[in-house]
């Protein structure tokens, strides 16, 4: 285990005594995204890499990139100002759900479910002088039974498949706001939506968020998650998240320090 914070990186020279693959799993974003670009400019190979990591940090350069890669996602609109803003509120229609385009954990995702709202929500963003706050991202509210999807792909496969129910009196499903979980059947529609949206953002380890249309059997990806938490989906999952994700870590790792095909080891070993 290597603590993120206590990292000391040189840029110009070769990373000393670092294993040649790395796990990046910090919950710091930012933290993650610097450390895995300065490691893997050293020759590291970080799992995910740090254009994964860019990429599925930021919702609006994750939807730009399954938007423009066909992946069915959420009417979006985005905005720079408190002014267009309102306008990008307003043409998008109430309901409608404004998010920050880095966060986690369901954290400033807000309905507005009328201009009173937009108006006051709008005003907040702007008096926290954070310039990423004042990027306004807008996506038109699904409606959709009380749960979403969450996959976990692991390389080219989808290793976990649940239902995200929202707790009472909540519609976010996010487990770490107290959401639970149960076993969703992985449809063929379902997986090859989940898999192109993997593919598109460069496969790796990935937490894929899918919601259902009510009424209708249309799928759409609201977002890929690039340092996903599993506790949630391995309570409703056979399948061993934990060994998968380290297996396709160690398919990096052919060999250790003694020539020994690690990989094959542990498997034999299992």
């Amino acid at each position: 285990m290597l603590d993120g914070k206590l990292q000391v990186l040189t840029l110009n020279s070769p990373a000393q005594s670092l294993p040649s693959v790395i796990l990046e799993r910090c919950v710091s974003f930012y933290r993650g995204l610097n450390i895995a670009s300065v490691l893997e400019a050293q020759g590291v190979k970080t799992i995910n890499s740090a254009r994964i990591l860019d990429i599925c940090g930021n919702k609006l350069a994750t939807s730009l990139l399954l938007s423009r890669h066909g992946v069915p996602t959420p009417k979006t609109t985005v905005a720079f100002s408190a002014e267009s803003a309102m306008q990008a509120v307003e043409s998008m229609g109430y309901p409608c759900v404004m998010k920050p385009i880095v966060g986690s954990w369901g954290r400033q995702v807000v309905p507005v479910r009328d201009r009173e709202t937009a108006e006051a929500l709008i005003e907040l963003r702007e008096q926290q002088g954070d310039s990423i706050q004042s990027i306004f991202y807008v996506q038109e509210m699904i409606n959709r039974p009380p749960r979403d999807i969450r996959c976990i792909t692991v390389g080219e496969e989808i290793v976990a498949s649940v239902y995200r129910y929202a707790p009472q009196d909540s519609w976010k499903t996010n487990v770490a706001l107290g959401g639970h979980t149960e076993a969703c059947p992985l449809t063929s529609e379902l997986e090859d939506l989940v898999l192109k949206a993997s593919k598109t953002v460069g496969y790796g380890i990935l937490g894929v968020d899918v919601m259902e249309k009510q009424g209708t059997k249309e799928l759409l990806v609201h977002e890929v998650n690039g340092t996903v938490e599993f506790k949630g989906a391995q309570a409703s999952t056979q399948n061993s998240i934990a060994d998968e994700i380290a297996s396709y870590a160690l398919s990096f790792e052919k060999e250790d320090a003694f020539g020994v095909d690690t990989l094959q080891e542990i498997k034999t070993s299992a």
